[in-house]
Protein backbone atom coordinates (compact mmCIF):
# COMPACT_ATOMS: atom_id res chain seq x y z
CA UNK A 1 0.00 0.00 0.00
CA UNK A 2 1.69 3.14 -1.10
CA UNK A 3 1.01 6.41 0.37
CA UNK A 4 1.35 9.39 -1.77
CA UNK A 5 2.23 13.08 -1.25
CA UNK A 6 -1.70 14.35 -1.28
CA UNK A 7 -3.04 11.38 1.17
CA UNK A 8 -1.06 11.13 4.57
CA UNK A 9 -2.62 8.97 7.27
CA UNK A 10 -3.40 10.59 10.40
CA UNK A 11 -2.40 9.56 14.15
CA UNK A 12 -4.03 6.54 15.83
CA UNK A 13 -4.86 8.92 18.75
CA UNK A 14 -6.96 10.86 15.49
CA UNK A 15 -8.95 7.48 14.25
CA UNK A 16 -8.88 6.02 17.55
CA UNK A 17 -7.15 3.20 16.76
CA UNK A 18 -8.71 2.53 13.40
CA UNK A 19 -6.65 3.51 9.33
CA UNK A 20 -8.44 6.79 8.31
CA UNK A 21 -6.01 6.76 4.94
CA UNK A 22 -8.15 6.35 2.43
CA UNK A 23 -6.51 3.12 0.73
CA UNK A 24 -6.38 1.23 4.42
CA UNK A 25 -9.79 2.11 5.21
CA UNK A 26 -11.15 0.28 2.09
CA UNK A 27 -9.02 -2.65 1.74
CA UNK A 28 -8.13 -5.30 3.40
CA UNK A 29 -4.80 -6.38 3.93
CA UNK A 30 -3.39 -9.01 1.35
CA UNK A 31 -1.34 -12.12 1.52
CA UNK A 32 -2.51 -12.90 4.79
CA UNK A 33 -4.04 -16.36 4.01
CA UNK A 34 -2.42 -19.15 2.31
CA UNK A 35 -4.37 -22.26 1.20
CA UNK A 36 -4.04 -23.84 4.71
CA UNK A 37 -5.09 -20.78 6.60
CA UNK A 38 -8.00 -19.86 4.25
CA UNK A 39 -9.31 -23.93 4.67
CA UNK A 40 -8.94 -24.12 8.20
CA UNK A 41 -11.31 -20.70 8.34
CA UNK A 42 -13.85 -22.06 5.99
CA UNK A 43 -13.95 -25.72 7.55
CA UNK A 44 -14.02 -24.57 10.82
CA UNK A 45 -17.53 -23.13 10.80
CA UNK A 46 -18.94 -26.04 9.57
CA UNK A 47 -18.38 -27.30 13.39
CA UNK A 48 -17.74 -31.06 12.46
CA UNK A 49 -18.58 -32.71 15.76
CA UNK A 50 -21.31 -30.36 16.57
CA UNK A 51 -22.74 -31.59 13.44
CA UNK A 52 -22.13 -35.23 14.09
CA UNK A 53 -22.97 -34.76 17.66
CA UNK A 54 -26.21 -32.47 16.86
CA UNK A 55 -27.93 -32.29 13.75
CA UNK A 56 -27.27 -36.07 12.56
CA UNK A 57 -28.87 -37.81 15.45
CA UNK A 58 -31.86 -34.42 14.99
CA UNK A 59 -32.47 -35.69 11.45
CA UNK A 60 -32.70 -39.09 12.11
CA UNK A 61 -35.04 -38.62 14.80
CA UNK A 62 -37.33 -35.88 13.66
CA UNK A 63 -37.43 -37.10 10.06
CA UNK A 64 -37.11 -41.29 11.05
CA UNK A 65 -34.90 -41.63 8.15
CA UNK A 66 -32.20 -44.09 7.70
CA UNK A 67 -30.55 -42.97 4.48
CA UNK A 68 -28.98 -39.70 6.22
CA UNK A 69 -25.29 -40.97 4.62
CA UNK A 70 -26.97 -41.02 0.82
CA UNK A 71 -28.75 -37.64 1.65
CA UNK A 72 -24.95 -35.99 2.15
CA UNK A 73 -23.57 -37.96 -1.36
CA UNK A 74 -26.56 -36.58 -2.84
CA UNK A 75 -26.00 -32.38 -1.51
CA UNK A 76 -22.53 -32.85 -2.10
CA UNK A 77 -23.15 -33.64 -5.51
CA UNK A 78 -25.47 -30.57 -5.63
CA UNK A 79 -23.01 -28.49 -4.09
CA UNK A 80 -20.55 -28.92 -6.34
CA UNK A 81 -22.70 -28.14 -9.40
CA UNK A 82 -22.87 -25.33 -7.56
CA UNK A 83 -19.34 -24.35 -7.01
CA UNK A 84 -18.31 -24.87 -10.53
CA UNK A 85 -19.95 -21.65 -11.31
CA UNK A 86 -19.46 -20.10 -7.70
CA UNK A 87 -15.58 -21.03 -8.38
CA UNK A 88 -15.01 -19.68 -12.02
CA UNK A 89 -16.60 -16.33 -11.16
CA UNK A 90 -14.28 -15.92 -8.35
CA UNK A 91 -11.66 -15.92 -10.73
CA UNK A 92 -13.32 -12.51 -11.64
CA UNK A 93 -14.17 -11.05 -8.43
CA UNK A 94 -12.09 -10.98 -5.55
CA UNK A 95 -14.16 -9.13 -2.94
CA UNK A 96 -15.11 -9.09 0.89
CA UNK A 97 -18.81 -9.26 0.25
CA UNK A 98 -18.55 -12.64 -1.71
CA UNK A 99 -22.35 -13.61 -2.24
CA UNK A 100 -23.77 -9.98 -2.57
CA UNK A 101 -20.40 -8.78 -4.81
CA UNK A 102 -20.98 -11.80 -7.43
CA UNK A 103 -24.81 -11.26 -7.16
CA UNK A 104 -24.64 -7.88 -8.20
CA UNK A 105 -21.97 -8.68 -10.86
CA UNK A 106 -24.90 -10.62 -12.30
CA UNK A 107 -28.05 -9.27 -12.07
CA UNK A 108 -27.22 -5.41 -10.81
CA UNK A 109 -26.66 -3.57 -7.73
CA UNK A 110 -29.93 -3.39 -6.69
CA UNK A 111 -30.06 -7.22 -6.09
CA UNK A 112 -26.81 -6.96 -4.85
CA UNK A 113 -28.09 -4.43 -2.19
CA UNK A 114 -30.45 -7.29 -1.45
CA UNK A 115 -28.18 -9.94 -0.95
CA UNK A 116 -25.86 -7.87 0.81
CA UNK A 117 -28.52 -7.17 3.66
CA UNK A 118 -29.29 -11.29 3.68
CA UNK A 119 -26.49 -12.42 3.93
CA UNK A 120 -25.63 -9.94 6.86
CA UNK A 121 -28.94 -10.75 8.41
CA UNK A 122 -28.41 -14.69 7.91
CA UNK A 123 -24.49 -15.12 9.17
CA UNK A 124 -25.19 -12.88 12.00
CA UNK A 125 -27.98 -15.07 13.10
CA UNK A 126 -26.05 -18.57 12.11
CA UNK A 127 -23.04 -16.81 14.72
CA UNK A 128 -25.67 -15.75 17.44
CA UNK A 129 -27.65 -18.65 17.61
CA UNK A 130 -24.78 -21.18 18.59
CA UNK A 131 -24.08 -18.98 21.61
CA UNK A 132 -27.22 -20.31 22.96
CA UNK A 133 -26.20 -24.04 22.66
CA UNK A 134 -22.75 -22.94 23.58
CA UNK A 135 -23.90 -21.42 27.04
CA UNK A 136 -25.94 -24.49 27.72
CA UNK A 137 -23.51 -27.01 27.50
CA UNK A 138 -20.91 -25.20 29.21
CA UNK A 139 -23.38 -24.89 31.78
CA UNK A 140 -23.89 -28.47 31.89
CA UNK A 141 -20.32 -29.38 31.80
CA UNK A 142 -19.45 -27.29 35.08
CA UNK A 143 -22.20 -28.51 36.36
CA UNK A 144 -21.40 -32.42 35.75
CA UNK A 145 -17.23 -31.89 36.89
CA UNK A 146 -16.73 -29.07 38.63
CA UNK A 147 -20.73 -29.32 40.47
CA UNK A 148 -21.03 -25.40 40.02
CA UNK A 149 -24.06 -24.27 38.76
CA UNK A 150 -23.49 -21.53 36.30
CA UNK A 151 -26.71 -19.46 34.28
CA UNK A 152 -25.68 -20.59 30.29
CA UNK A 153 -25.75 -17.24 29.58
CA UNK A 154 -22.43 -16.29 32.00
CA UNK A 155 -20.18 -18.42 29.72
CA UNK A 156 -22.53 -17.18 26.43
CA UNK A 157 -21.74 -13.89 27.20
CA UNK A 158 -18.19 -14.60 27.89
CA UNK A 159 -17.85 -16.33 24.32
CA UNK A 160 -18.88 -13.18 23.22
CA UNK A 161 -16.55 -10.90 24.79
CA UNK A 162 -13.44 -13.30 23.64
CA UNK A 163 -14.85 -14.03 19.95
CA UNK A 164 -15.29 -10.08 19.68
CA UNK A 165 -11.37 -9.93 21.01
CA UNK A 166 -10.22 -12.39 18.36
CA UNK A 167 -11.87 -10.63 15.70
CA UNK A 168 -9.91 -7.54 16.14
CA UNK A 169 -6.65 -9.66 15.48
CA UNK A 170 -4.78 -10.26 12.51
CA UNK A 171 -6.86 -13.36 10.45
CA UNK A 172 -3.94 -15.41 10.18
CA UNK A 173 -3.84 -15.58 14.09
CA UNK A 174 -7.53 -16.26 13.52
CA UNK A 175 -6.61 -19.28 11.29
CA UNK A 176 -4.52 -20.80 13.69
CA UNK A 177 -6.66 -20.60 16.04
CA UNK A 178 -9.51 -22.45 14.07
CA UNK A 179 -6.85 -24.44 12.86
CA UNK A 180 -6.02 -26.40 15.86
CA UNK A 181 -9.72 -26.14 17.47
CA UNK A 182 -10.78 -28.11 14.07
CA UNK A 183 -8.06 -30.56 13.75
CA UNK A 184 -8.68 -32.23 17.43
CA UNK A 185 -12.28 -32.16 17.10
CA UNK A 186 -12.21 -34.02 13.52
CA UNK A 187 -9.61 -36.33 14.71
CA UNK A 188 -11.82 -37.43 17.22
CA UNK A 189 -14.48 -37.87 15.28
CA UNK A 190 -12.60 -40.14 13.37
CA UNK A 191 -11.59 -42.22 16.21
CA UNK A 192 -15.44 -42.90 16.96
CA UNK A 193 -15.95 -43.58 13.08
CA UNK A 194 -13.00 -46.13 13.28
CA UNK A 195 -14.85 -47.67 16.87
CA UNK A 196 -18.06 -47.93 15.31
CA UNK A 197 -16.86 -49.99 12.29
CA UNK A 198 -14.49 -52.32 14.01
CA UNK A 199 -17.44 -52.77 16.40
CA UNK A 200 -20.51 -52.97 14.90
CA UNK A 201 -24.13 -53.21 16.18
CA UNK A 202 -25.80 -57.02 15.28
CA UNK A 203 -26.44 -55.96 11.96
CA UNK A 204 -22.46 -55.71 11.27
CA UNK A 205 -21.07 -53.18 8.50
CA UNK A 206 -24.52 -52.86 6.95
CA UNK A 207 -24.51 -50.36 3.85
CA UNK A 208 -28.55 -49.58 4.18
CA UNK A 209 -28.07 -46.35 4.76
CA UNK A 210 -27.18 -45.59 1.06
CA UNK A 211 -29.81 -47.64 -0.36
CA UNK A 212 -31.88 -44.97 -2.21
CA UNK A 213 -34.96 -46.88 -0.57
CA UNK A 214 -34.48 -45.71 2.39
CA UNK A 215 -35.18 -41.98 1.63
CA UNK A 216 -38.81 -42.52 0.45
CA UNK A 217 -41.31 -40.31 2.74
CA UNK A 218 -42.72 -36.83 3.53
CA UNK A 219 -39.81 -35.88 5.62
CA UNK A 220 -37.77 -36.02 2.64
CA UNK A 221 -37.55 -32.39 1.88
CA UNK A 222 -36.91 -31.30 5.25
CA UNK A 223 -34.54 -33.79 5.77
CA UNK A 224 -32.58 -32.00 3.45
CA UNK A 225 -32.90 -28.92 4.80
CA UNK A 226 -31.16 -29.91 8.00
CA UNK A 227 -28.45 -31.99 6.35
CA UNK A 228 -27.63 -29.01 3.71
CA UNK A 229 -27.34 -26.44 7.11
CA UNK A 230 -24.43 -29.13 7.75
CA UNK A 231 -21.99 -27.52 4.82
CA UNK A 232 -22.65 -23.92 5.61
CA UNK A 233 -19.33 -22.58 5.86
CA UNK A 234 -17.49 -23.85 2.23
CA UNK A 235 -19.29 -20.90 0.48
CA UNK A 236 -16.76 -18.56 2.72
CA UNK A 237 -13.92 -18.74 0.72
CA UNK A 238 -14.20 -16.08 -1.62
CA UNK A 239 -14.84 -14.02 1.78
CA UNK A 240 -11.63 -13.71 2.52
CA UNK A 241 -10.49 -13.65 -1.10
CA UNK A 242 -8.54 -9.98 -0.60
CA UNK A 243 -6.46 -11.77 2.20
CA UNK A 244 -4.97 -13.94 -0.01
CA UNK A 245 -1.54 -13.62 -2.53
CA UNK A 246 -3.24 -15.66 -5.27
CA UNK A 247 -7.24 -15.49 -4.69
CA UNK A 248 -7.92 -16.92 -8.51
CA UNK A 249 -6.19 -19.94 -7.39
CA UNK A 250 -6.65 -20.33 -4.00
CA UNK A 251 -10.59 -19.26 -3.64
CA UNK A 252 -11.64 -22.55 -6.32
CA UNK A 253 -9.01 -25.10 -4.69
CA UNK A 254 -10.27 -24.13 -1.18
CA UNK A 255 -13.91 -24.68 -2.12
CA UNK A 256 -13.78 -27.48 -3.67
CA UNK A 257 -11.50 -29.32 -1.10
CA UNK A 258 -13.95 -27.99 1.71
CA UNK A 259 -17.30 -29.58 -0.54
CA UNK A 260 -15.26 -32.52 -1.22
CA UNK A 261 -14.08 -33.48 2.51
CA UNK A 262 -17.07 -31.94 4.27
CA UNK A 263 -19.64 -34.49 1.96
CA UNK A 264 -17.10 -37.84 2.48
CA UNK A 265 -16.60 -36.65 6.21
CA UNK A 266 -20.03 -36.40 7.23
CA UNK A 267 -21.04 -39.08 5.25
CA UNK A 268 -19.10 -41.50 6.45
CA UNK A 269 -19.92 -40.03 10.20
CA UNK A 270 -23.12 -40.67 10.09
CA UNK A 271 -23.02 -43.93 8.55
CA UNK A 272 -20.88 -44.76 10.95
CA UNK A 273 -23.75 -43.32 13.41
CA UNK A 274 -26.01 -46.11 11.73
CA UNK A 275 -23.41 -49.09 12.25
CA UNK A 276 -23.17 -48.09 16.13
CA UNK A 277 -26.53 -48.55 16.87
CA UNK A 278 -28.19 -50.33 13.92
CA UNK A 279 -29.86 -49.35 10.75
CA UNK A 280 -33.22 -50.99 12.16
CA UNK A 281 -32.34 -49.43 15.47
CA UNK A 282 -30.87 -45.91 14.50
CA UNK A 283 -33.98 -44.34 14.35
CA UNK A 284 -34.96 -44.80 17.88
CA UNK A 285 -31.81 -44.61 19.71
CA UNK A 286 -31.88 -41.21 17.72
CA UNK A 287 -35.03 -39.91 19.35
CA UNK A 288 -34.47 -41.39 22.92
CA UNK A 289 -30.78 -40.32 23.46
CA UNK A 290 -31.49 -36.98 21.47
CA UNK A 291 -28.16 -35.04 21.25
CA UNK A 292 -26.52 -37.47 23.64
CA UNK A 293 -26.31 -39.93 20.56
CA UNK A 294 -22.90 -39.60 19.84
CA UNK A 295 -21.92 -39.65 23.70
CA UNK A 296 -23.70 -42.79 24.26
CA UNK A 297 -22.46 -44.62 21.69
CA UNK A 298 -18.54 -43.57 22.07
CA UNK A 299 -19.02 -44.59 25.90
CA UNK A 300 -19.85 -48.47 25.04
CA UNK A 301 -17.00 -48.52 22.94
CA UNK A 302 -14.09 -45.85 24.05
CA UNK A 303 -14.61 -45.34 27.42
CA UNK A 304 -15.53 -42.93 30.01
CA UNK A 305 -12.39 -40.37 29.29
CA UNK A 306 -12.92 -40.32 25.63
CA UNK A 307 -16.20 -39.09 26.25
CA UNK A 308 -15.40 -36.56 28.66
CA UNK A 309 -13.40 -35.30 26.02
CA UNK A 310 -15.12 -35.39 23.20
CA UNK A 311 -17.92 -33.31 25.27
CA UNK A 312 -15.30 -30.47 25.79
CA UNK A 313 -14.31 -30.37 22.14
CA UNK A 314 -18.28 -30.07 21.39
CA UNK A 315 -17.84 -26.90 23.05
CA UNK A 316 -14.37 -25.59 21.83
CA UNK A 317 -15.86 -26.64 18.01
CA UNK A 318 -19.09 -24.39 18.75
CA UNK A 319 -16.45 -21.78 19.68
CA UNK A 320 -14.49 -22.35 16.51
CA UNK A 321 -17.98 -21.92 14.47
CA UNK A 322 -18.47 -18.90 16.00
CA UNK A 323 -15.30 -17.18 15.52
CA UNK A 324 -15.88 -18.35 11.90
CA UNK A 325 -19.09 -16.90 11.37
CA UNK A 326 -17.67 -13.37 13.77
CA UNK A 327 -15.04 -13.39 10.60
CA UNK A 328 -17.67 -13.69 7.99
CA UNK A 329 -20.43 -10.84 9.70
CA UNK A 330 -17.22 -8.54 10.08
CA UNK A 331 -16.58 -8.38 6.82
CA UNK A 332 -19.54 -8.53 5.07
CA UNK A 333 -20.25 -5.49 7.11
CA UNK A 334 -16.54 -4.02 5.77
CA UNK A 335 -17.44 -4.23 1.73
CA UNK A 336 -20.87 -2.87 2.48
CA UNK A 337 -19.20 0.48 4.34
CA UNK A 338 -16.42 0.40 1.85
CA UNK A 339 -19.49 0.91 -0.36
CA UNK A 340 -21.94 3.13 0.41
CA UNK A 341 -24.41 0.28 1.92
CA UNK A 342 -23.53 0.94 5.50
CA UNK A 343 -22.22 3.90 6.75
CA UNK A 344 -18.79 4.67 6.01
CA UNK A 345 -17.16 4.06 9.56
CA UNK A 346 -17.50 0.33 8.80
CA UNK A 347 -15.42 0.40 5.61
CA UNK A 348 -12.19 0.85 8.08
CA UNK A 349 -9.74 -1.49 8.97
CA UNK A 350 -7.73 -1.69 12.12
CA UNK A 351 -4.25 0.11 11.75
CA UNK A 352 -2.56 -2.57 14.32
CA UNK A 353 -4.07 -5.68 12.35
CA UNK A 354 -5.98 -4.63 9.28
CA UNK A 355 -9.05 -6.40 10.28
CA UNK A 356 -12.58 -4.61 10.03
CA UNK A 357 -12.76 -3.34 13.40
CA UNK A 358 -15.77 -1.74 13.08
CA UNK A 359 -17.96 -4.64 11.37
CA UNK A 360 -16.22 -6.86 14.18
CA UNK A 361 -17.00 -4.81 16.90
CA UNK A 362 -21.12 -4.19 15.67
CA UNK A 363 -20.94 -7.70 15.25
CA UNK A 364 -19.95 -8.38 19.19
CA UNK A 365 -22.98 -5.59 19.85
CA UNK A 366 -25.43 -7.44 18.22
CA UNK A 367 -24.52 -10.45 19.96
CA UNK A 368 -24.28 -9.01 23.61
CA UNK A 369 -27.91 -7.57 23.16
CA UNK A 370 -29.58 -11.18 21.75
CA UNK A 371 -28.10 -12.87 23.72
CA UNK A 372 -28.79 -10.72 26.97
CA UNK A 373 -32.33 -10.34 25.57
CA UNK A 374 -32.71 -13.93 25.54
CA UNK A 375 -30.86 -14.29 28.76
CA UNK A 376 -33.98 -12.45 30.33
CA UNK A 377 -36.41 -14.87 29.20
CA UNK A 378 -34.67 -17.92 30.89
CA UNK A 379 -37.42 -18.42 33.24
CA UNK A 380 -40.03 -18.00 30.36
CA UNK A 381 -40.28 -21.71 28.91
CA UNK A 382 -43.05 -23.26 28.64
CA UNK A 383 -44.29 -25.84 31.46
CA UNK A 384 -41.24 -23.88 33.52
CA UNK A 385 -38.14 -25.07 31.44
CA UNK A 386 -35.54 -23.02 31.70
CA UNK A 387 -33.87 -24.53 28.49
CA UNK A 388 -36.21 -23.10 26.69
CA UNK A 389 -34.66 -19.85 25.68
CA UNK A 390 -31.77 -21.21 25.03
CA UNK A 391 -32.49 -23.73 22.56
CA UNK A 392 -34.91 -21.38 20.99
CA UNK A 393 -31.63 -19.18 20.70
CA UNK A 394 -30.34 -21.95 18.78
CA UNK A 395 -32.80 -23.49 16.53
CA UNK A 396 -34.15 -20.03 15.73
CA UNK A 397 -31.36 -18.62 14.60
CA UNK A 398 -29.27 -21.35 13.39
CA UNK A 399 -32.45 -21.48 10.81
CA UNK A 400 -33.22 -18.64 9.72
CA UNK A 401 -29.71 -18.06 8.80
CA UNK A 402 -29.72 -21.39 6.95
CA UNK A 403 -32.64 -20.11 4.71
CA UNK A 404 -30.83 -16.88 4.03
CA UNK A 405 -27.64 -18.59 2.96
CA UNK A 406 -29.64 -21.19 0.85
CA UNK A 407 -31.38 -18.21 -0.99
CA UNK A 408 -28.14 -16.49 -1.53
CA UNK A 409 -26.38 -19.74 -3.03
CA UNK A 410 -29.81 -20.02 -5.45
CA UNK A 411 -29.41 -16.23 -6.46
CA UNK A 412 -25.74 -16.80 -6.57
CA UNK A 413 -26.35 -19.46 -9.44
CA UNK A 414 -28.48 -17.38 -11.59
CA UNK A 415 -26.36 -14.47 -11.46
CA UNK A 416 -23.03 -16.97 -12.51
CA UNK A 417 -25.29 -17.57 -15.71
CA UNK A 418 -26.16 -14.02 -16.58
CA UNK A 419 -22.86 -12.72 -15.58
CA UNK A 420 -20.96 -15.09 -18.00
CA UNK A 421 -23.35 -14.35 -20.76
CA UNK A 422 -23.40 -10.74 -20.44
CA UNK A 423 -19.45 -11.27 -21.29
CA UNK A 424 -20.36 -13.43 -24.30
CA UNK A 425 -18.83 -16.34 -22.30
CA UNK A 426 -21.74 -18.61 -22.50
CA UNK A 427 -20.52 -20.68 -24.84
CA UNK A 428 -16.95 -20.91 -23.27
CA UNK A 429 -18.02 -21.26 -20.16
CA UNK A 430 -21.42 -24.05 -21.20
CA UNK A 431 -20.81 -26.80 -19.40
CA UNK A 432 -20.33 -24.46 -15.92
CA UNK A 433 -23.46 -22.46 -16.62
CA UNK A 434 -25.74 -25.85 -17.04
CA UNK A 435 -23.88 -27.04 -13.68
CA UNK A 436 -25.20 -23.68 -12.19
CA UNK A 437 -28.49 -24.06 -13.28
CA UNK A 438 -28.63 -27.68 -12.00
CA UNK A 439 -27.97 -26.39 -8.74
CA UNK A 440 -29.86 -23.06 -8.68
CA UNK A 441 -32.79 -25.65 -9.38
CA UNK A 442 -31.87 -27.54 -6.65
CA UNK A 443 -31.40 -25.43 -4.23
CA UNK A 444 -34.54 -23.41 -4.88
CA UNK A 445 -36.69 -26.39 -4.19
CA UNK A 446 -34.97 -27.31 -0.60
CA UNK A 447 -35.41 -23.42 -0.01
CA UNK A 448 -39.47 -24.01 -0.64
CA UNK A 449 -38.63 -26.56 1.77
CA UNK A 450 -37.70 -24.87 4.16
CA UNK A 451 -40.25 -22.53 4.40
CA UNK A 452 -42.67 -25.01 3.75
CA UNK A 453 -41.69 -27.29 7.02
CA UNK A 454 -40.05 -23.91 8.93
CA UNK A 455 -42.67 -25.07 11.93
CA UNK A 456 -40.96 -28.51 12.16
CA UNK A 457 -37.07 -27.32 11.78
CA UNK A 458 -37.89 -24.74 14.85
CA UNK A 459 -39.85 -27.13 16.76
CA UNK A 460 -43.37 -25.66 17.12
CA UNK A 461 -46.88 -26.27 15.75
CA UNK A 462 -47.55 -26.05 12.40
CA UNK A 463 -50.21 -23.07 13.44
CA UNK A 464 -47.50 -21.06 15.24
CA UNK A 465 -46.85 -17.62 14.11
CA UNK A 466 -43.34 -18.01 14.20
CA UNK A 467 -43.42 -20.69 11.07
CA UNK A 468 -44.67 -17.28 8.94
CA UNK A 469 -42.54 -14.50 11.38
CA UNK A 470 -39.04 -16.29 11.36
CA UNK A 471 -38.42 -16.97 7.52
CA UNK A 472 -40.32 -13.78 7.47
CA UNK A 473 -36.65 -12.35 8.90
CA UNK A 474 -35.20 -13.01 5.50
CA UNK A 475 -37.96 -12.02 3.54
CA UNK A 476 -38.08 -8.48 5.31
CA UNK A 477 -33.97 -8.23 4.83
CA UNK A 478 -34.44 -8.91 0.85
CA UNK A 479 -37.54 -6.46 0.16
CA UNK A 480 -35.58 -4.12 2.45
CA UNK A 481 -32.11 -4.38 0.78
CA UNK A 482 -34.45 -3.86 -2.56
CA UNK A 483 -35.80 -0.35 -1.54
CA UNK A 484 -31.95 0.31 -0.24
CA UNK A 485 -30.60 0.02 -3.71
CA UNK A 486 -33.46 1.73 -5.39
CA UNK A 487 -33.15 4.82 -3.71
CA UNK A 488 -29.40 4.37 -3.76
CA UNK A 489 -29.82 4.12 -7.45
CA UNK A 490 -31.89 7.36 -7.86
CA UNK A 491 -30.33 9.35 -5.31
CA UNK A 492 -26.85 8.60 -5.67
CA UNK A 493 -26.39 6.70 -8.62
CA UNK A 494 -22.43 6.61 -8.62
CA UNK A 495 -22.46 5.16 -5.58
CA UNK A 496 -25.27 2.32 -6.88
CA UNK A 497 -22.91 1.50 -9.79
CA UNK A 498 -20.24 0.54 -7.32
CA UNK A 499 -21.95 -1.70 -5.71
CA UNK A 500 -20.39 -5.26 -5.85
CA UNK A 501 -16.93 -3.67 -7.36
CA UNK A 502 -14.92 -3.24 -3.98
CA UNK A 503 -11.65 -2.57 -3.76
CA UNK A 504 -11.80 -2.31 -7.82
CA UNK A 505 -13.53 1.02 -7.67
CA UNK A 506 -11.21 2.52 -5.50
CA UNK A 507 -8.42 1.77 -7.77
CA UNK A 508 -10.64 3.42 -10.79
CA UNK A 509 -11.03 5.98 -8.53
CA UNK A 510 -7.69 6.55 -7.61
CA UNK A 511 -6.58 6.41 -11.46
CA UNK A 512 -9.20 9.28 -12.52
CA UNK A 513 -7.63 11.15 -9.73
CA UNK A 514 -4.22 10.88 -11.15
CA UNK A 515 -5.76 11.60 -14.61
CA UNK A 516 -7.34 14.79 -13.53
Amino acid sequence: MTTGSSHTSRSTADGGGISTFKGQERALRADRLGTGGLLLSVLAATAPLMVVAGVMPTTFAVMGIVGQPLLFVALGAVLVLFGVGYAEMSRHVHNAGAFYAYISRGLGGTAGASAALVALVAYNALQVGIYGLFGFEVSSLLATYADTTVAWWIPALAAVAVVGALGWLKIDVNARVLGVLLVVEVALVVIFDVAAVADPAKEGLSLHAFNPGTLGGAGIGTALCFCIAAFLGFEQAPVYAEETSRPHILVPRVMFLAVAGVAVFFAFSSWALTVAAGPSAIVGAARKESAGLLFALTESRLGTTFTDVLHVLFVTGMFAAMLSFHNVVARYAFAMGREGLLPAAFGRTSTASGAPATGSLSQTVVSLVVVAAFALLEDDGPAGDPTAPVLHLFTWFGNVGALGVIVLMAAASLSVIVFFARRGAAAAQAWRLVASALAGVALLVIAVYTVKDFDILVGVGPDSSLSLVLPGIIGLALVTGLVQGAVLRSRRPRAHARIGLGNEAFQLEKAAEAAS
